[in-house]
């Protein structure tokens, strides 16, 4: 009899250091470490445990908003990363190596708005898991939820580190020495936000090379302001973009194109500049031009509220500055 009762007992003992307790000696960091492939991997991802929401709106490459299964809503900041901001000021200072200039500042403004373009392929509408961390608290100072986003099985949170589209926010959390390494690779490869501080970001008006989409340049978009008070079509004045010289020297956009994703075009008049540091407002509608106020003349809105992408390109037809949102 005490036989079988140690038997029975070696049984017991075995199958407890097999399976364990669910959830037990597992906390985000190792469940991001088995879940987040290498680039390039095949390898499945394994599954991972946490609170099971579904997107229901990202607000910017760092920030989304869910819903879980009983109906609760909540808004969800990513927890460990810091993606360049789209709605405010950015301050080129928080991303290491990124010039402390205006034109450095709009750089990173176009990376946000890549990041959250990101953000917004990869999770909108999706089903995917938060993951909290003991060492970080459960909720930051504006009351929104901090946490580790899982989609597919991968870390998005890790994602946006691995593809230049953020960096390490400075707090306390479990994964933070593998993000910052993370941060390390993409910034040497100048990847994503870090292309910023690439000596083209500092380009002035005297240089005659062309600069690619997405290059910052002279000539800088400070605002895109498409979806007029009321009807659009019926306050297109209200509808408008703001450019603005970013080099050191006095720009002449006598023939320069600004166009929309569906090829509306606007052609600046002759005689038309803008010396440094200063704004010119293109306006939809109709109205006499100025120094710092062009009119397109349009008959109707021109500006999609739900997104679209501004370029304009010098009297050659090069590429001067585009910008999606």
């Amino acid at each position: 009899m005490r036989a079988v009762t140690l038997v029975v007992l070696l049984l017991v003992v075995a199958s407890g250091c097999l399976g364990g307790t669910p959830g037990s000696g597992t906390g985000p960091a190792e469940s991001a470490a088995t879940a987040t492939p290498t680039t390039g991997s095949t390898a499945t991802a394994a599954p991972v445990e946490g609170d099971d929401v579904t997107v229901t709106e990202v607000v910017d490459g760092d920030t989304i908003k869910v819903a879980y299964p009983n109906g609760t809503r909540e808004t969800v900041r990513l927890l460990g990363v810091d993606t360049p901001e789209v709605y405010g000021e950015n301050t080129p200072d928080e991303f290491e190596g990124i010039p402390e200039t205006t034109a450095g500042a709009a750089c990173l403004g176009r990376a946000g708005e890549d990041a959250s373009a990101y953000a917004k392929d990869r999770l909108a509408g999706e089903s995917v898991t938060l993951v909290f961390d003991e060492q970080s608290d459960r909720r930051g100072y504006y009351g929104r939820l901090l946490a580790y986003v899982y989609v597919d099985g991968e870390s998005f949170n890790y994602a946006l580190l691995r593809e230049g589209h953020a960096r390490v926010y400075d707090s306390t959390f479990t994964e933070r020495e593998r993000y910052e390494d993370m941060e390390v690779t993409a910034r040497e490869s100048r990847r994503g936000l870090w292309s910023c501080i690439e000596g083209d970001v500092t380009a002035t008006a005297s240089e005659t090379t062309p600069l690619a989409d997405g290059g910052e340049g002279p000539l800088a978009i400070d605002t895109i302001h498409a979806d007029a008070e009321g009807n659009d079509n019926e306050n297109l004045n209200d509808e408008y973009v703001v450019f603005r010289n970013a080099g050191e020297e006095r720009l002449d956009l006598s023939g320069w194109t600004v166009t929309d994703d569906a090829d509306h075009t606007y052609t600046v008049p002759e005689g038309t500049t803008l010396d440094p540091g200063a704004t010119l407002t293109l306006r939809t509608g109709s109205g006499t031009d100025s120094d710092s106020t062009l009119y397109w003349g349009a008959s109707g809105a021109i500006w999609n509220n739900d997104g679209d992408v501004v370029t304009v390109r010098d009297a050659s037809g090069s590429t001067v500055v585009r910008r999606s949102y």
